[in-house]
């Protein structure tokens, strides 16, 4: 990125599933929002949950500076992929896909789960720095919330110890939560930490552009970084969203730099 090798962008957005039927906000109408908001908000990491496979085509015809991982079971047409996408900058050392199950390495799920649901790992290189990025989309029982949570910290302690770790995702509960909590317990922030609950931006707005309480959809990190900026990007046009959730957006020093930390 030319923003420099100090800094760090990260954006997580929850896609909506192109073969939802949502009427005028059908993938048809939203593709040229999605495109316009990807333009605008360059990103070093990429956490895109709840992509059919003609989506994640779509996206990385639009992303040429971008690699992905996460595409899972291409055979099957409906299938909603967890997906990392990544700036030429940096090189994936390691992938990995895991269900958020008892068996995460077969589609299973946790009982009490509605959905098979995924994470998605990699290693990322960019010369010297070294970075563990995850990305995930979380069921909506709060006890299965905080299973998941511990899952994925259990999916993150096979990689090397002591890198800095973002986790991007969907997590269909609000900070406070028992999957909050949990991840709190692991030494995990999310960027709007901080934030009283009245002043929070809602992500999840139902195509509506509403408030609704529901910040369900996070940006958490580790390992010395330190957040300067942070957004929920609430761009519409003529009225209409690329999604039933806004993207949420942070900017991050790595450690050892310092600045302050806002709002974009």
């Amino acid at each position: 990125m030319e923003e420099g090798k100090s800094q760090l962008i990260i954006m997580t957005m929850n896609l909506r599933f192109g073969l939802a039927r949502d009427g005028e906000n059908k993938w048809s109408n939203r593709k040229p929002l999605v495109s316009a908001i990807l333009k605008k908000y360059p990103n070093d990491f990429l956490g895109i949950q709840e992509a059919n496979h003609f989506q994640t085509e779509f996206l990385l015809q639009q992303l040429p500076d971008y690699q992905a991982i996460g595409w899972h079971n291409k055979s099957i047409e409906w299938w909603q992929s967890n997906l990392i996408f990544f700036h030429k900058s940096w090189h994936c050392l390691v992938e990995k896909h895991y269900f958020l199950s008892d068996t995460p390495e077969v589609n299973s799920k946790l009982t009490g789960s509605k959905w098979p649901r995924q994470c998605v790992i990699g290693l990322f290189q960019r010369e010297e720095q070294k970075i563990l990025v995850a990305n995930t989309h979380f069921d909506f029982d709060p006890s299965i919330q905080e299973k998941s949570a511990g899952l994925v910290m259990d999916f993150l302690s096979e990689f090397s110890r002591g890198l800095p770790i973002i986790i991007t995702g969907d997590f269909n509960s609000s900070p406070g939560s028992l999957a909050h909590v949990r991840f709190k317990t692991h030494d995990f922030d999310e960027v709007f930490d901080g934030i009283s609950h009245d002043k929070r931006i809602s992500t999840f707005h139902e195509f509506k552009g509403r408030q609704t309480g529901k910040h369900i959809d996070w940006i958490l990190y580790q390992g010395g970084l330190v957040p300067i900026f942070r957004q929920v990007v609430k761009d519409s046009f003529s009225g209409q969203f690329p999604s039933d959730h806004y993207p949420v957006q942070a900017v991050f020093k790595w450690p050892g730099n310092s600045g302050a930390k806002g709002d974009l």
